[in-house]
C-alpha cells in the first residue's frame, strides 16, 4: 500500500486500527514511534545493483492506556515526515515487535490496517542457476502422502 493511500483512508477514518494477518489485533494504545524512508543499496546473487525504498512505521505498544492515535494526528504525522524528510508517495513497510522486530507490508480489510507478511525471493532466478520448479515450491495435497500407515511407491512420501 502507497503512502498516499493510507492518506486516503485515514480522512475518513473513525479510527487508527492494525491487526495481524491471523486476526490478532494490535494493542489499540500503539504509538507511531518513527515515519521514516529506508533506503537499500544492494547487489543480488546475479550481480545486479540495484536500490530500493520505502516508506517506514514504527508501531511500538507502550502500554500507555491513556493515549489512542487518532487518524488526524497520524495524518499530521505523515505530513511532518513529507516535509522534513522529503518523503515521496512510497510503498509502507511496517515494523512492528513480537518476538522480534517484525516487518510487514500493509493492507487494508476495509476496517482495520492489515499487516501483510513478507517473504524473501531470489532476485536472479536468471542467472543463478537455480531451477524454476525449484523457486517456487511444489504445492503437496498432504492427503496424498500418506495412505493408511505407509508409503506407497511413486507416492511422494519416502
Amino acid at each position: 500500500m502507497k503512502l498516499s493511500e493510507i492518506k486516503h483512508i485515514l480522512q475518513t477514518a473513525e479510527a487508527v486500527n492494525f491487526e495481524l494477518e491471523n486476526g490478532t489485533l494490535v494493542p489499540e494504545h500503539f504509538h507511531v514511534t518513527e515515519v521514516g524512508v529506508i533506503t537499500k543499496h544492494f547487489i543480488d546473487c546475479g550481480g545486479t545493483v540495484r536500490n530500493e525504498k520505502v516508506a517506514n512505521f514504527q508501531l511500538w505498544d507502550a502500554n500507555d492506556f491513556d493515549h489512542r492515535l487518532k487518524p488526524q494526528k497520524l495524518l499530521n504525522i505523515i505530513a511532518l515526515s513529507e516535509k522534513a524528510l522529503g518523503m515521496e508517495d512510497l510503498e509502507v513497510e511496517v515494523e512492528y515487535q513480537s518476538d522480534t522486530i517484525g516487518k510487514y507490508d500493509l493492507g487494508f480489510n476495509g476496517q482495520n490496517f492489515v499487516l501483510l507478511s513478507k517473504t524473501t525471493n531470489c532476485l536472479a532466478s536468471d542467472k543463478c542457476g537455480i531451477p524454476a520448479d525449484k523457486i517456487e515450491k511444489p504445492k503437496i495435497n498432504l492427503n496424498n502422502l500418506i495412505v493408511g500407515n505407509a508409503c506407497t511407491p511413486g507416492g511422494g512420501c519416502c
